[in-house]
């Protein structure tokens, strides 16, 4: 199947992704701040760039969406069906890159969670596993 829209289109399209404040984020900070935490946006000190930066608990959160950050636990991913061979190793490279990313981020000594955007269904889940993730 083609792409139905132009390569001018599609270039539109894409450049309105977003990389921050992406409405997952500002749910988990949201929940964050009613929790009572306070934290940095964007740690650019620190490898990653983590969303979310709480330094008084040496914690950090990335919130990743499933399909770009490709979550093994949502089945089916879909791949597009144009550019194949690009978009999988996009794909693949995205994900050696968070994994060495969160590598050099607990090396540093810093905890590390990573919340998917399914998991922003379950709210109470969350703020347990937030807390949890907080309290060690």
């Amino acid at each position: 199947m083609s792409d139905p829209l132009t390569p001018a289109e599609r270039s539109q399209l894409m450049a309105r992704v977003l990389s921050k404040d992406t409405k997952p984020e500002l749910v988990v900070r949201s929940l964050l701040h009613r929790m009572g935490y306070r934290f940095r946006l964007h740690g650019k000190a620190l490898p990653g760039k983590p969303d979310i930066v709480l330094p008084k608990y040496r914690k950090a959160v990335f919130v990743h969406g499933c399909f770009w950050h490709r979550h093994g636990a949502c089945r089916p991913l879909s791949l597009p069906t144009t550019n194949t061979a690009f978009w999988a190793e996009k794909f693949a490279a995205n994900v050696r890159r968070d994994r060495r990313k969160l590598r050099a981020l607990r090396n540093a000594g810093w905890g590390v969670l990573v919340v998917w955007e399914c998991q922003l269904k379950d709210r109470d889940r969350l703020e347990r596993r937030l807390r949890a993730f907080l309290a060690e």
